[in-house]
């Protein structure tokens, strides 16, 4: 990201003036997206979304989880993983940390749909009365799909595709290599991808169609995940027990 800082910029007396007491953790990962994305694309996403949401909701933004299970796409030189529950025990690490300085609710920002064990990491935070939440979910994806336009469907657009490439388009033009339209490959029958990996599917790590991609859908995505986050928020405040 040559735009912007990559990491958090607040100083400790900005954070307690500010007095947040929800915090948002982008989780991305480090994984092949194609001759046409960087490897930190999820990475990027989540950051780009929780910035976004921190901008219309008071909370402490929360440097990246970088790293994480792309081991899918481990046929592609440069893709790196952690286990499942090297991850479970960051997020829980950090969960612990923010309770301790005062604040109780954490939001997991996911760029990366194969981080499974974070849904599991929410779930079993919530049964003990923690405030955890997983954001987007896939529901909030699909509005924010319909919102920007995007032609396909997740199953067709599911990695280094069209919505990804718009958001990119969108909020760092620059990390998109210029001949993204020349790299369109489906693969709609991918059921035995956990047992096989991506690479038995597509020759190029793509799956979907960037040729659709343009900025104009990435900026009406981005601003329906903002709009959807308010949800997040009134389900925090109000949590089962």
């Amino acid at each position: 990201m040559t735009d912007d800082y990559f990491l958090p910029t607040s100083t400790a007396p900005e954070e307690r003036a500010r007095d947040a007491d929800l915090a948002l953790l982008p989780v991305g990962s480090f994984e092949q997206h194609g001759a046409i994305l960087p490897l930190a694309t999820d990475t990027v996403i989540a950051v780009t979304v929780a910035r976004a949401v921190a901008a219309a909701h008071p909370a402490l933004l929360l440097p990246p989880v970088t790293i994480s299970c792309s081991h899918e796409h481990a046929g592609w030189r440069g893709t790196v993983s952690i286990s499942a529950a090297t991850l479970y025990a960051t997020v829980n690490d950090v969960a612990e940390s923010l309770r301790r300085n005062g604040i109780d609710k954490l939001v997991l920002v996911s760029g990366h749909g194969g981080n499974y064990v974070l849904g599991n990491v929410v779930q079993e935070a919530s049964a003990r009365g923690e405030h955890l939440a997983l954001f987007p979910t896939e529901a909030d994806w699909l509005t924010a799909r319909a919102a920007g336009g995007i032609e396909l469907g997740p199953d067709s657009d599911m990695h280094a595709g069209e919505l990804e490439t718009s958001l990119l388009l969108h909020a760092h033009p620059d990390l998109v290599r210029a001949d993204y339209a020349d790299h369109d490959e489906l693969a709609d029958e991918r059921n035995r991808m956990l047992t096989r990996g991506l690479a038995a599917y597509t020759a190029s790590g793509v799956v979907g169609r960037p040729s659709l991609a343009s900025a104009a859908k990435g900026k009406a995505a981005l601003a329906s995940l903002v709009e959807s986050f308010a949800d997040v928020v009134d389900a925090l405040g109000s949590p089962s027990r």
